[in-house]
């Protein structure tokens, strides 16, 4: 099965593009942050460097193994459910589950590490830019030289050989699981998250406004409040969708595709969720801590100057996986639906009709995706300006939040509607006719 895989990504390099795509940018930015460690074992660094290089390290690092996981499973899902008639005709050719598990996991792993061995380069000038930049802000010392070592190496191919493989057995189980069947781990995972991250937001009120470590339990509660959000919001846009009072011909097309698509949509929903809360809550959090610090006419320490950057970093790394993942996943998803548009077609429905049904699909995902992701935030947000400075609700968060938006909506419609446009092309005939 391992030869059958090779020969697959070999044959059919597109449609590995995506993961291979995701594990290129996920190693290279675990391997940029990992040789941080490695600089920081270096003789002679003094000890400030080396806790802001090494919690740097650490913090970003752990944040970038979740966002490569997310990013190549979202990918591999897509591809395996797009590859269920072949996977059923080699189940009833004679291949056993456990065959079929080995090619799958083999094609992953092969183009994970393909990406993982290309990232090297691009993650030695990223690590470079990385100190240059801690150097700059002063919490370096300019004595520190930089050092590409085996943590980094080991972290990078660690990370994304254990993503490629785990995310490709998860992917392979939930499009082999019956349709329908509710999965009770992920519900486990979610009312857990859920759980925890109502215990971290509420022990905020714990705190003094002065305390350094002030702003760590709202957005951490805020990211374990986004990823439970994320879990279960298929569930919520069926709900949506049943109380969505769309009119006229797209938006029934839109609202009835939608209806047999929630599965489909999930990684897309989740991404979103992902996006708006973390970014959302860490920006509008870090907005407050600077104005209150700018307000009181004190200087930044070394300590908060390393959170700051840390937040933005995340919240970096956060914007660019998701934008990866949801540009992969929309465009192999809407790629691959050139016969149901054709079928459409064939039905009487016009270009124009079936783009916006597409238009409309995209619009109920992202309000669903943000508002889930808004709620989530806000509950983060709250605890925090009321123990900061005594307001409700900060006026930053409302300019994040418009920003936030804005580029969750811009990257849904515009792969979304690009995407059915090109494939619009193809004549009703032809894409009807092509295989599925």
């Amino acid at each position: 099965m391992l030869v059958l895989a090779l020969r697959s990504v070999r044959h059919r390099p597109g449609r590995f593009a995506a993961t291979l795509l995701s594990a290129f940018l996920g190693t290279a930015i675990v391997m940029a942050f990992g040789s941080l460690r490695d600089t920081a074992a270096r003789p002679g660094v003094d000890e400030v460097s080396s806790a802001t290089l090494t919690t740097s390290a650490d913090v970003v690092g752990g944040y970038g193994s979740l966002l490569v996981f997310f990013a190549i499973a979202s990918a591999l899902t897509v591809s395996v459910r797009q590859r269920s008639r072949e996977l059923e005709l080699l189940r009833c050719s004679g291949a056993s589950p456990a065959q079929l598990r080995r090619m799958v996991v083999g094609e992953s792993v092969a183009v994970a590490l393909l990406g993982a061995l290309l990232a090297v380069a691009p993650a030695v000038l990223g690590g470079r830019a990385l100190l240059g930049a801690f150097q700059d802000s002063g919490q370096v010392a300019r004595s520190v030289g930089y050092r590409f070592g085996p943590v980094a190496l080991a972290c990078g191919v660690g990370v994304t050989f254990l993503a490629a493989s785990g995310a490709a057995f998860l992917a392979l189980r939930r499009a082999t699981r019956r349709r329908g069947r509710p999965g009770r781990g992920r519900t486990f995972l979610a009312c857990g998250a859920l759980a925890a991250g109502a215990v971290s937001v509420l022990s905020t009120y714990a705190f003094s406004a002065t305390d350094a470590a002030l702003m760590a339990a709202p957005a951490f509660g805020a990211i374990l409040l986004s990823a439970g959000c994320a879990l279960s919001v298929p569930r919520l846009l069926a709900a949506l969708l049943d109380r969505c009072p769309l009119g006229g011909a797209c938006g029934w097309l839109a609202v009835r595709t939608l209806r047999r698509r929630i599965d489909e949509l999930a990684g897309t929903l989740m991404a979103l969720t992902l996006f708006t809360g973390i970014a959302t809550a860490t920006l509008s959090m870090q907005a407050v801590e600077s104005a209150a610090v700018r307000s009181s006419g004190l200087v930044k320490s070394v300590d908060a100057k390393n959170l700051q950057t840390l937040n933005l970093t995340v919240v970096g790394i956060v914007v660019v996986f998701v934008c990866v993942m949801l540009v992969n996943s929309l465009y192999a998803a809407t790629t691959y639906r050139r016969r149901e548009f054709g079928q459409q077609r064939l039905a009487g429905a016009t270009p124009g009709q079936v783009l916006g049904a597409v238009a409309v699909e995209s619009a109920i995902v992202t309000v669903a995706g943000v508002l889930c992701g808004t709620v989530t935030a806000l509950a983060g947000i709250v605890p925090f300006t009321m123990v900061r400075g005594g307001a409700v609700l900060p006026h930053q968060a409302l300019g994040v939040w418009q920003a936030v938006a804005a580029l969750a909506a811009a990257v849904v419609l515009g792969t979304s509607l690009l995407t059915a446009r090109q494939v619009l092309r193809t004549p009703a005939v032809e894409a009807v006719a092509a295989p599925a």
